[in-house]
């Protein structure tokens, strides 16, 4: 694995920076945009667990107002879209929000494929993931988890999925996330305001008020 990760970050390397050439001038439009759009800076920054449980600043398009309550997750805020601004929304929907972490990876701070990475405060996704040995690999801006239910997974499943992924690492797995994201995005697959579980949560209070 040692040999293929040496493999891995100089792809990195090579497709941050092709990616930030080629991708400027969206760069440009979206920059644009968030500061028509909203009050605050255009990048959104915030402490993420890299591999082996190191700590980095995650770069992203700020998609939300300045008064949201810091280091929260997502799921935990209740009725996200009430601090998701206008540009926002799109911008969380195509996930062009996470564009900027084009840079962390040209950084070295993380990698195109592998599990995405927890918020410093997210001890039970990172507790789960050390079971699997999770945390011991890249962390990336798309990965194994992401293209089997994103938005939709339950903690646990989603540890799962991350320790899957740290097994099985390698050329094969890392081809199949990219494109198999790729696909993900241009349909929004598994996008869902209110975070980890919440459509399936969802599907469970439906199935029970129809069966009452």
């Amino acid at each position: 694995m040692i040999f293929y990760l040496k493999i891995k970050r100089f792809v990195d390397i090579i497709l941050s920076f092709l990616g930030l050439a080629l991708l400027s001038p969206i760069f440009l439009i979206l920059i644009i945009a968030i500061k028509l759009d909203s009050k605050g800076p255009v990048f959104f920054k915030q402490t993420r667990v890299g591999v082996n449980k190191t700590h980095f600043e995650i770069l992203k398009f700020r998609t939300m107002r300045i008064d949201t309550p810091k280091d929260t997750p997502t799921h935990l805020l209740g009725s996200p879209e009430q601090w998701i601004t206008k540009v926002g929304k799109f911008l969380r929907k195509t996930s062009l929000d996470e564009l900027p972490q084009i840079i962390n990876v040209f950084k070295g701070e993380m990698s195109i494929i592998g599990p995405r990475p927890a918020l410093w405060n997210q001890y039970d996704l990172i507790e789960e993931r050390d079971k699997y040995g999770a945390n011991n690999v890249p962390v990336g801006i798309t990965g194994w988890a992401q293209i089997n239910g994103r938005d939709e997974l339950e903690i646990k499943v989603k540890a799962r999925l991350d320790g899957e992924y740290a097994e099985k690492i390698g050329l094969f797995i890392d081809i199949n996330c990219f494109f198999r994201t790729i696909f993900s995005v241009v349909k929004s697959n598994g996008v869902v305001e209110g975070g980890t579980g919440a459509a399936l949560k969802e599907k469970d209070r439906v199935k029970e008020t129809v069966t009452r």
